[in-house]
């Protein structure tokens, strides 16, 4: 399925079972990866300086550590109980802010990423002008959002979601904000035909969330998924459709390119 993975309405249970099974659910799998190719891609390197704005449990920190251990990595949330997690869980610092009202100096960071954060927000834009403020010129925002108003379901309202994107509203509030689009898909789109009927036409889980241990079978076929989606975007195509929106976009070039990704 497709999953959001912080918001300011999670409570202590939620963010539980997101530490516990992050790290295993091909979504976040697949999501971190596209991450990785992305700041490779851009040149990531000892020193750059990155912060995971809406860092939640520490997911996406944790792995990006791995990958790329001499960046100096950092990250940010509205809650004080993922923050608990994210320390366990990365040696990554961490702090409680809002990601309207980053706590850093302007043009501080090289690269931004803000994975399913801005969707939990009245004015989205916000969120994406204070990015474009804390970025140096030419650093790059990395953003993930829910996709379609009409996939709508138990889960937006289970994690406090407030909007899902059709490409074109994200580009446009990125637009807004300063930034620049290099770069922009849907992802998770072979899925999509069964993330919509679970969604649309089967009674919620218990939990009413999608965070939760799943088949064997079902965690297979959907890593086989992922990995094709992975191939092709790494090939340079892009998918018409699916349950997210990927995007990346620069602060102050005049002129700008596509990324070879």
């Amino acid at each position: 399925m497709e999953f959001h993975a912080k918001t300011m309405a999670m409570d202590s249970d939620e963010y539980r079972r997101l530490a516990e099974l992050e790290d295993d659910l091909w979504h976040f799998t697949a999501l971190h990866n596209h991450v990785r190719r992305i700041l490779a891609a851009r040149g990531i390197g000892p020193g750059t300086r990155l912060l995971d704005a809406g860092c939640g449990t520490g997911g996406l920190l944790r792995r990006l550590h791995e990958w790329f251990p001499n960046a100096q990595l950092c990250g940010l949330d509205c809650s004080e109980s993922a923050l608990e997690w994210a320390r366990k869980r990365c040696s990554c610092p961490v702090s409680v802010g809002s990601i309207t009202a980053i706590p850093f100096p302007e043009s501080e960071f090289d690269f931004i990423t803000c994975l399913d954060v801005v969707y939990q927000l009245e004015r989205p834009v916000e969120a994406y002008r204070e990015a474009a403020r804390c970025l140096r010129p030419g650093g790059a925002l990395v953003v993930n959002e829910p996709a379609y108003r009409w996939l709508w379901s138990y889960h937006d309202q289970r994690v406090g979601g407030r909007h899902r994107f059709v490409r074109a509203e994200v580009l446009s509030l990125l637009r807004t904000a300063g930034l620049e689009p290099v770069f922009s898909t849907y992802w998770n789109c072979l899925p999509l035909p069964l993330i919509a009927a679970r969604r649309k036409l089967l009674p919620p889980p218990a939990s009413g969330s999608d965070v939760h241990r799943y088949p064997a079978w079902v965690s297979g076929a959907m890593r086989r998924a992922m990995a094709i989606e992975g191939a092709w975007l790494q090939a340079g195509g892009r998918w018409p459709a699916g349950t997210s929106v990927f995007a990346v976009c620069v602060k102050n070039l005049e002129r700008t390119h596509p990324l070879p990704y």
